[in-house]
């Protein structure tokens, strides 16, 4: 006889095809919320963090005491932690203005542990090349930078300017030159400057007292560096990307850091003031002749650190915002992410099996009619 009877799939495997398919989605779930945890917080990466601090710290108590043999006095009216890296209200080689709090909140040597997560984000390892274009009105976040980098074990490319705003490095015998022969001197760093300009308007000081850009000509004559004068915006950007390849040597450079707001490094187009302060991953570009070094590469897709608006920085990453005393190295809620993840993947990791055990006790247990 012909057997009439059809294979219907059991009660049993619909179920079991349901299971897998919850644990399915449940797994999905899982990986997701581990991979939105940020990968910043190992434990070596907190020593790192602290590490760079500590060396800021160093090089903080280091520029001080160069500073008072030279005579120059640190104001405790101004820098209220004497910290040696806050200049005048005003000199000769100042270009414009700056908020004085700004630049005392920017002596937080916790800010070099805030460039190293910063850093790591971009995937930065020992040996890579990261671009950096500096002002000299925050010395104190370029001091965080090179503290940042040395603690990495990174090599940092260096083009600055010598002109100033209020409150930074404006004091005409203590300016940024001055204070990298001293922590040269003083073995912290050894990196010097691929190149120097002037700074200020069109980076040739047209803002800056005429007695001021002679000083500072005179300044980057005597140091041997080499002399970045070009005001045109393009050929300037141009010379300065050729200057950091040159100085890569055929490394791939892995994130560019803008400290200040040089013209060379923010362009003229409006859209730099929409840059974030940290990281940025900057996808739209104004047009070529408005571009400044921030621009410039994020068109080459280099990750850009924007270190110009302390107080958003401060905000968004828990720094106090000028404060006395100054905080301690890896002392700060900075810190806090660092202590955490493993706790996160440990509790991801036990609740996605509670739930897939729960799942599957439960659901195999026969219905009661």
């Amino acid at each position: 006889m012909i057997n009439l009877r059809r294979d219907y799939p059991k009660q049993g495997d619909k179920k079991n095809s349901r299971i897998v398919l919850i644990l399915f989605f449940l797994s999905i779930v899982s990986i997701t919320l581990v991979k939105s945890i940020p990968d910043t917080s190992s434990d070596s990466l907190r020593r790192e963090m602290i590490k760079a601090s500590c060396i800021m710290a160093e090089a903080t108590g280091v520029l001080k005491n160069c500073r008072g043999s030279k005579g120059i006095s640190a104001n405790s009216q101004n820098d209220l932690n004497e910290t040696g890296l806050i200049g005048v209200e005003h000199s000769v080689i100042t270009t414009s203005v700056g908020r004085l709090e700004a630049k005392r909140t920017s002596t937080n040597p916790n800010f070099a542990g805030l460039i190293v997560l910063f850093l790591k984000e971009c995937g930065v390892k020992e040996g890579d090349a990261i671009a950096v274009g500096a002002s000299g009105s925050f010395p104190a976040l370029i001091v965080a930078t090179l503290s940042a980098a040395k603690a990495m074990k990174a090599k940092p490319l260096v083009i600055s300017s010598l002109g100033a705003s209020q409150w930074g490095a404006n004091q005409p015998d203590f300016h940024w030159l001055e204070m990298w022969r001293c922590l040269n001197t003083h073995s912290i760093f050894s990196v010097p400057p691929l190149a120097i300009s002037i700074g200020g308007e069109r980076d040739v000081g047209e803002d800056m007292d005429k007695q001021g850009r002679a000083l500072v000509l005179e300044e980057i004559r005597k140091s041997g560096f080499p002399l970045l004068s070009e005001p045109n915006l393009v050929r300037n950007v141009q010379s300065r990307m050729e200057i950091y390849r040159q100085g890569a040597n055929g490394k791939e450079i892995k994130a560019f850091i803008n400290i200040g707001g040089s013209w060379a490094n923010m362009g003229t187009d409006s859209s730099v003031l929409r840059v974030k302060p940290g990281l940025n991953r900057i996808v739209e570009l104004p047009a070529l002749e408005t571009r400044g070094m921030i621009f410039a590469m994020a068109a080459e897709q280099i990750p850009v650190i924007h270190l110009l608006y302390v107080r958003g920085l401060a905000q968004k990453y828990g720094l106090p915002w000028d404060p006395v005393p100054l905080p301690q190295p890896g002392e700060g809620i900075l810190y806090k992410p660092a202590r955490e993840k493993q706790t996160s993947f440990v509790l991801i990791g036990a609740v996605y099996l509670i739930l897939a055990l729960l799942i599957i006790v439960f659901w195999k247990r026969p219905l009661i009619c």
